[in-house]
C-alpha cells in the first residue's frame, strides 16, 4: 500500500478519539477537558466532541468538569484476551511458575519499542510503579523485551536504538553494540536475565513463548528483587523453570520442539546483530 492510500485509508477522528482514551493514566485518572486538550494536544472543541461521544457509547463519565472512564472500557481488553487463545492457555502455567517460585510471574508481547503486560499473576511488588495487564514498559530495559528483540526482525531492532537507549538506571545498557551482543546471547542460551536496569534491585529472567511455527510471539518472566536473590541462582535455579513453563505454553499453543526446528528458529535472524 502507497502512503497516498494510506493517508486516504486513515481516519483521522477515530485517531483522535484513542488519544483521548490514551490520555487517561494513573497521573490524570480525572482530568478536565483542558487537561485532556493539551495532553492530546488537540483543541478542547475536538476534545469536547470526543468525550461526548464516548459518553454517549458508556467509555467515559463526566461530572463537575472532570472526566473519568468506565468500567466498559475494560471490555476492550477482555476481546483483545478472549481472540488470543495464548493468555488463557498461558494463566495455569504462570499460577504454577507463581507457585513454584514465590515470585511473580508475567507473560508480554512487543508493542512498537516497549512490552505490554497481557497476562500477569503478582505475588509481590516489587516495582515503584504498579504492573497490570496492559502496562507498558520499555524493551531494551527488560529480560521479556530482550527475548522479545533476540528473535525479532532486524529492523525491529533497529527501530528500538533509533528511538534512544536511555540510561533509567547506572547499569541499563545504553550502548547500541553492546546491546546487539546481549541480543546474541539471549538467542544463544535460549533465555534473558536482566538486573537493575529497568529499576534499580529488579531483577527478572524471560524466555521465549512460541506459536505453531516456532515463531516467538510472547515472553514468559519470573521477577524478583535483589534482597531476595542473586543473579547466579536466578541462572541456575530459575531459568530452568521459566524455560521448561515457556516451552509447556508453547506447546500447549501448538508448538512442536524439534532439532530442526528450534536450528530454524535461530537461524532466522543470524548475522544481523
Amino acid at each position: 500500500m502507497t502512503k497516498d492510500e494510506n493517508s486516504r485509508d486513515h481516519i483521522q477522528s477515530l485517531e483522535r478519539g484513542f488519544q483521548v482514551l490514551l490520555a487517561f493514566d494513573a497521573d490524570r485518572p480525572n482530568p478536565s477537558l483542558a487537561e485532556l486538550a493539551s495532553a492530546t494536544g488537540l483543541s478542547r472543541p475536538a476534545v469536547r466532541r470526543i468525550l461526548i461521544t464516548l459518553q454517549s457509547l458508556g467509555y467515559v463519565k463526566g461530572e463537575g468538569g472532570h472526566w473519568s472512564l468506565t468500567p466498559r472500557v475494560l471490555s476492550i481488553g477482555q476481546h483483545y484476551s478472549a481472540s488470543h487463545a495464548m493468555i488463557e492457555l498461558s494463566q495455569p502455567h504462570l499460577m504454577r511458575l507463581a507457585e513454584q517460585t514465590s515470585e511473580s510471574a508475567s507473560l508480554a508481547a512487543l508493542d512498537g519499542t516497549d512490552v505490554v503486560y497481557i497476562g500477569r499473576v503478582p505475588v509481590r511488588r516489587i516495582m515503584s510503579i504498579n504492573i497490570a495487564i496492559g502496562s507498558r514498559v520499555p524493551a531494551y530495559a527488560t529480560s521479556m523485551g530482550r527475548v522479545l528483540l533476540a528473535w525479532a526482525p532486524p529492523k525491529h531492532v533497529d527501530e528500538v536504538i533509533d528511538a534512544g537507549l536511555r540510561p533509567l538506571t547506572r547499569n541499563t545498557v545504553t550502548d547500541p553494540d553492546e546491546f546487539r551482543r546481549e541480543l546474541r546471547t539471549v538467542r544463544a542460551e535460549g533465555y534473558s536475565i536482566v538486573a537493575g536496569e529497568l529499576e534499580e534491585g529488579l531483577l527478572s529472567v524471560s524466555a521465549p513463548v512460541r506459536d505453531q511455527s516456532g515463531t516467538v510471539i510472547a515472553a514468559l518472566a519470573s521477577s524478583t528483587s535483589s534482597g531476595r536473590a542473586t543473579v547466579e541462582e536466578l541462572r541456575s535455579e530459575i531459568a530452568p523453570l521459566v524455560v521448561r513453563t515457556a516451552d509447556a505454553i508453547s506447546a500447549d499453543y501448538g508448538h512442536r520442539a524439534s532439532g530442526k526446528a528450534t536450528s530454524t528458529v535461530h537461524r532466522e535472524h543470524e548475522g544481523f546483530f
